[in-house]
């Protein structure tokens, strides 16, 4: 038995789960690819603490550039996050078979519902590394230019004579678009949504053969998961009185099988300055975890049903 199983065989479901896990986690770091989009992602990030309109009024450029801060940086976390948890998942299993190293795992005492968990599991903690160091970077950009924004504001206020009731109203309303608990709200439904996307393709790659069919699949639910919500209320107005049951029943089958990514529109909220309710949050966990646990259960019965 080789000194890399040798940890896996042993110990509980969960000591064989971190330890596939972290094994998955050096793997996906090593893979170059990762590196570039982290760069891209950073350099979209911090390229709005230089990319500052100019045009507009002090008042108007305080509400506006720390709007557009957080927008670019979110999209840019959506778009790194979700790229990474298709790409990183769909490389996953098929690299261990090319390189044999999920016969060695599989040939010992492993059971593969622990393997297919493992795996997800590096993903994700690779997902959230990344997503932690871009949302510290976006923090510090969005403090700098908030307290930079705070003072061009308050001073542009007092050489008009403003009250200092409506100094301390715009000291508040610029504080609501800086960095908050709402703000980290809105990063953790980010991650949230890449660990749908993360436990998605890796019940694509169960049955898939290729890479590239993957992440085309995984990408194209993705799309359809924006629009669910909608064909969905299109497809119970569409249909007649006799169907109303059926037409329900199966929009419920629909929605408990493809996510609907409408859910996490509350971000949009977020950006423009409004609180994120807690409620929100717990229901967007709550429908993270479900698809989570859902898609890794089905991966798993695919996944026995081969053989290695």
């Amino acid at each position: 038995m080789s000194s890399t199983t040798q940890p896996i065989a042993r110990g509980s479901h969960f000591n064989r789960i971190l330890v596939i896990a972290g094994h998955a986690f050096t793997q996906l770091v090593r893979m170059k690819v990762f590196y570039f989009l982290a760069v891209f992602a950073v350099i979209a990030i911090a390229s709005n603490f230089f990319d500052l309109p100019q045009h507009e009024g002090p008042e108007s450029i305080g509400m506006n550039v720390l709007r557009s801060i957080k927008s670019w940086s979110l999209g840019t976390m959506t778009l790194f996050s979700v790229v990474l948890s298709i790409v990183a998942t769909a490389l996953l299993l098929p690299k261990d078979v090319e390189d044999r190293t999920l016969y060695t795992i599989l040939a010992k005492p492993v059971p593969r519902i622990d393997y297919l968990a493992g795996k997800l599991l590096g993903v994700l903690i690779l997902v959230f590394v990344s997503l932690a160091m871009m949302d510290v970077l976006m923090t510090v950009v969005l403090q700098i230019r908030s307290s930079m924004i705070l003072t061009q504001q308050i001073a542009m206020a007092q050489s008009q004579g403003w009250p200092q009731d409506a100094i301390e109203s715009l000291r508040a309303e610029t504080a609501l678009h800086g960095p908050n608990w709402a703000l980290q709200g809105a990063v953790f439904a980010v991650f949230l949504r890449a660990s749908i996307m993360a436990s998605l393709a890796l019940l694509i790659s169960t049955f898939s053969t290729s890479t590239l069919f993957t992440t085309i699949i995984s990408s194209l639910i993705y799309f359809i998961g924006h629009f669910q919500a909608d064909a969905r209320e299109a497809y119970l107005q569409a249909g007649q009185a006799g169907e109303g049951v059926f037409a329900r029943m199966a929009a419920l089958v629909f929605s408990l099988v493809l996510p609907d990514f409408q859910n996490f529109n509350v971000i949009d909220a977020v950006i423009e300055g409004q609180a994120m309710p807690l409620v929100a949050l717990v229901k967007l966990s709550l429908i993270g975890l479900y698809y989570a646990v859902f898609f890794t259960i089905a991966s798993w019965f695919v996944f026995a049903e081969k053989e290695f």
